[in-house]
């Protein structure tokens, strides 16, 4: 398969700062440069602060529902079995599987829209891609020498290109990232990979939340009730739950199947023979076949009009855009309220960019704290 390999992983694994060989593994041949960007990304604090960020339910209704860390292990576990698949380099998939989500701000996707509304203000944007950038490159603090982990340039590509395609004219200061070019496979099976794992997840999370229930969910989405009817013929008498469960594990492993087969079948028909052959190739090569590409955007359709937009989710995302909207005016009116790194940046980077890195970081606890000690303030 067409894999970051050789001459195209040489580039791939240039850095922007020389290392110097004191630090541990540079050299080491069983350590390999993806590999290393793989151990920074866990061990850097954004990375553990996924723990307490929200993926679709709040940890503050149960210990069971996914938060944005356990979301993202999940999503690297059926990107490395895609990868070994398709024969791909595995440190590099991994390493992108973990860093794909680091970006995003507390509160999930509600959380995201505030921000953005709150900079559009402000003639700016909030993506969580470019934002997952700024952190790797600026925010995490390792060494003496610069800023930032120092990650492979193969890395900081796919962070940005993994979900979608950005143009020069509207992102020049992305030119290092070959806008005109598709990404590499590694690259483009991360965000097929996060969709296996979210529409598993949330339907499981959705079950124990209560808003979904399992019948309607057989009733209404053609791969789970294909996988349903598939587990309680196997299993007659089986409590529902477990017989959802294991069908769960059954439509993961479809997706999982035919993101692969489809992936070989558009190599094959298009006869890419090398990875300059998958960047130029006008669409990308990693994708679900249409038969499963229906049945995923019918479940998708689904989550959205009965789990993301209940009544019950809208409050809470309502609660969660004032949270993050109110302490965003907060700090803009009170920048000297700011950790004193952050109205430093604000030089250089101006106060709505740094108010919004700031709020970014915060995990959903923290921003509950930091709330609660404005609407104090604001008395």
């Amino acid at each position: 398969m067409l894999s970051v390999r050789g001459a195209e992983e040489h580039t791939l694994s240039s850095r922007v700062w020389n290392e110097p060989s004191r630090i541990v593994g540079v050299d080491d041949p069983r350590r390999p440069p993806f590999a290393r960007d793989r151990e920074r990304i866990v061990q850097s604090r954004a990375f553990r602060r996924l723990a307490g960020k929200t993926q679709v339910f709040t940890s503050r209704e149960s210990d069971h529902f996914r938060s944005r860390l356990t979301h993202t292990i999940e999503v690297a576990q059926i990107a490395r079995e895609v990868a070994r698949a398709l024969g791909l380099n595995e440190e590099l998939v991994e390493a992108l599987a973990l860093v794909h989500d680091i970006g995003h701000p507390p509160f999930g996707h509600a959380g995201e829209r505030a921000l953005d509304t709150c900079l559009k203000e402000h003639g700016l944007r909030f993506d969580h891609n470019l934002h997952a950038l700024r952190i790797v490159e600026h925010f995490e603090d390792w060494y003496a020498a610069h800023r930032g982990l120092n990650l492979s340039l193969g890395v900081r590509e796919g962070i940005v290109k993994h979900s979608r395609d950005y143009s020069a004219s509207d992102h020049p200061l992305l030119s290092p990232y070959f806008l005109d070019q598709r990404p590499p496979l590694e690259a483009q099976l991360i965000d097929l990979a996060d969709e296996i794992a979210y529409l598993t997840a949330d339907l499981d999370d959705g079950v124990e939340s209560g808003l979904l229930e399992i019948d309607h969910i057989c009733a209404n989405i053609t791969i789970m009730g294909r996988a349903y009817q598939q587990v309680e013929h196997d299993h007659p008498g089986i409590e529902p739950k477990f017989l959802f469960h294991e069908a769960l594990q059954v439509m993961q492993a479809e997706l999982t199947a035919d993101l692969i087969t489809n992936t070989v079948r558009n190599v094959r028909e298009h006869n890419l023979r090398s990875l300059a052959e998958v960047r130029a190739c006008p669409h990308r090569v990693a994708t679900f076949s249409p038969e499963y590409e229906t049945q995923r955007r019918e479940e998708k359709a689904y989550l959205y009009r009965v789990l993301y937009t209940c009544d019950f989710l809208e409050a809470e995302h309502h609660k969660a855009e004032n949270v993050v909207t109110t302490l965003f005016h907060h700090f803009m009116r009170s920048p000297e309220l700011l950790p004193s790194g952050y109205v430093e940046e604000s030089a250089t980077d101006g106060l709505p960019r740094v108010i919004a890195d700031y709020i970014a970081g915060m995990t959903d606890n923290y921003i509950l704290q930091q709330f609660w000690i404005a609407s104090k303030l604001r008395r």
